[in-house]
């Protein structure tokens, strides 16, 4: 396994980042507990959830069973790195979402409930609240670091300007602000480019890609579809991207097999060759999704297929190669 800092923390983590949002709705308990084990068999230290993940929103499930994981002992808290957010509503009632102080508080105590530990290592925010100032935010975010519920703090879903706004007002209270920024990011999913990258990588926030094979159109769908295999893309908002963009996934699925790589795994080892990222969260529904995905640690993608990939894929700042605002859109 490889490792990096968190943005400009201390903090190491593993490239590839297990995501949970699979465990207790599409993969069972048992299977949920053997890949996490297999993770850390396979080195991987990073493990990200949220307070809304499981078959019922808002009941915590998925981090209900990775505290029973948890529970099981053997070293498993002690070397997780554990990231879970908080935003979205935990019911019906006001103050039972976004980011007041008031909810941050609840949101908290109960993922360490559910989770059945005294910290969280990465505390997210799993989207932006336009409705609460950034000096209440901090200062509850600063009571739970005082408190030592929480070490490090992270956004998902933010624009460039959040991120900025976010960094200037913790910059104010002497914090050490957010670390981590988690966006969708993929070869057909490229809008971070723009402004969140560049000011992700000014103000030191490691990027951490969901999504990374854009809900399986990037994994060799259309071989799958040939094959007659299920796949997760025939369906909804994939399949229309799959629609609208049918010869481009051909024409990558044509490269990928010039390179003899899984579509996956080239889509990974893509994310993990650009600038400012941390790494991708990979989703395994089995253990077999998990061992396929560490091949992606080993392709090296040279300038020749990066370039291909580029053009079958272009990012949305091509003006004369530029790859940040506002020189994409601008002189």
């Amino acid at each position: 396994m490889e490792y990096t800092r968190l943005g400009r923390s201390g903090l190491s983590v593993s490239r590839l980042v297990l995501g949970t949002m699979n465990f207790g709705s599409r993969t069972s308990e048992e299977d949920s507990h053997a890949i996490m084990d297999r993770a850390h068999e396979h080195g991987v230290n990073f493990f990200d959830t949220a307070d809304s993940y499981g078959a019922r929103q808002g009941e915590g499930l998925t981090e209900e069973l990775i505290g029973r994981w948890f529970a099981r002992g053997g070293g498993r808290r002690e070397r997780t790195v554990l990231a879970t957010k908080a935003y979205l509503p935990t019911g019906e009632r006001p103050n039972e979402g976004g980011l007041s102080a008031l909810h941050i508080r609840r949101a908290v105590e109960g993922s360490l409930k559910r989770l059945r530990t005294d910290h969280i290592d990465l505390y997210q925010m799993h989207h932006i609240d336009r409705h609460t100032p950034w000096e209440e935010i901090w200062e509850a975010f600063g009571v739970l670091r005082q408190q030592g519920k929480v070490l490090y703090f992270g956004s998902s879903n933010f624009a460039g300007w959040h991120l900025a706004q976010a960094q200037e007002a913790a910059r104010t209270r002497h914090f050490l602000g957010l670390v981590a920024e988690q966006s969708i990011y993929n070869l057909m999913t490229r809008w971070i480019e723009l402004e969140v990258l560049p000011a992700a990588r000014n103000y030191g926030i490691g990027v951490i890609p969901y999504s990374p094979l854009h809900g399986g159109v990037l994994s060799g769908v259309l071989r799958k579809q040939r094959e007659g295999l299920a796949v997760r893309s025939g369906s909804g908002t994939w399949a229309a991207a799959l629609d609208e963009r049918r010869a481009a996934v051909e024409a990558y699925e044509e490269l990928c097999a010039r390179l003899g790589e899984d579509p996956a795994h080239v889509g990974l080892a893509w994310l993990l060759a650009q600038e400012g990222v941390t790494g991708p969260i990979i989703g395994p529904r089995t253990i077999g999704q998990l061992d396929g995905a560490l091949r992606s640690l080993e392709i090296e993608l040279d300038e020749g297929t990066l370039a291909e990939l580029d053009a079958l894929f272009p990012s949305p700042a091509p003006n004369r190669g530029a790859k940040a605002a506002p020189e994409a859109y601008a002189w």
